[in-house]
């Protein structure tokens, strides 16, 4: 938490970050979401700091206090504020993992007695706790994106492997693991616990060496469900990914459907440049 001193400080730099001023014709309570944002974005207001109360702000911008809730209704919409029932509007924390392109699937994290899952590793070198819930480990029918991966008739029975992914205990991805029946028979991946490695090594166990990953990405609005499963702010975005995973033949041994919650999510990427 912000102590008082600070707390007064930063309070003081919002109350004269918005003067009136008859050239801007946006409405007051943009002008004054976009003050306080531009003071969470440069760190003037820290995660975790109490903004003011509605009749606060009402006051210090000389406005009504529908505007001031307007104000604040925008900011967490933009997943920059939450609210704390019975005790107010607060700066949002948030733990947002990078993802390091290609490096994160680099064998030398996954494979021997000591390899890790991926999101594992890439979440314990960047300082993040990583855990999983598993939600599902069955055979299902193939969706159709999936059947079309592996080359099957939609409906065609395959494993999957459903898991909630978190990181410092916030909810961040929910991820589907998909697996022909004869790739995953007699294989660890049928089991709660993968052991070391995860679902990559156990599939190079089997005989399945992995070569080639295909990642395609989309962005939209959250479903109901997904929303409150992630615990997302609204208006908060996720990330639709599927990654096909293939051995050195080129067969698709493993696709992962996963929803990713959009403001714990950042990329990194380095690539040679194709000739």
């Amino acid at each position: 938490m912000v102590n008082g001193s600070v707390y007064r400080h930063v309070l003081a730099d919002i109350v004269t970050g918005v003067t009136p001023d008859i050239t801007d014709a946006r409405p007051l309570q943009l002008r004054i979401a976009d003050e306080i944002r531009a003071q969470i974005e440069t760190g003037r207001l820290p995660p975790g700091i109490q903004l003011p109360t509605l009749d606060e702000l009402a006051e210090q911008y000389e406005c009504s206090l529908a505007a001031s809730r307007k104000a604040v209704d925008l900011l967490k919409q933009q997943g920059l504020v939450v609210s704390r029932q019975g005790r107010g509007n607060f700066v949002r924390q948030r733990a947002s993992a990078r993802r390091h392109g290609i490096e994160r699937y680099a064998k030398s994290r996954w494979r021997g007695d000591a390899g890790q899952a991926i999101l594992v590793a890439e979440g314990e070198s960047q300082g993040y706790a990583v855990d999983q819930i598993l939600r599902e480990l069955g055979e299902v029918p193939a969706p159709p994106v999936v059947a079309g991966k592996f080359g099957l008739t939609p409906g065609t029975p395959v494993w999957v492997r459903r898991r909630t992914t978190l990181i410092d205990g916030r909810p961040n991805q929910l991820a589907d693991s998909f697996y022909e029946l004869d790739v995953v028979a007699g294989t660890r991946i049928q089991r709660q616990d993968t052991g070391p490695g995860g679902g990559f090594a156990r599939l190079e166990e089997a005989g399945h060496v992995l070569a080639e990953i295909s990642e395609e990405w989309s962005v939209r609005m959250p479903t109901t469900p997904e929303g409150t499963t992630l615990g997302l702010p609204a208006g908060t975005p996720v990330i639709d990914l599927t990654r096909t995973t293939y051995t050195a033949t080129g067969r698709a041994v493993e696709v992962m459907l996963a929803v990713l919650a959009g403001d714990m999510t950042e990329f990194a990427y380095r690539f040679p440049i194709p000739e």
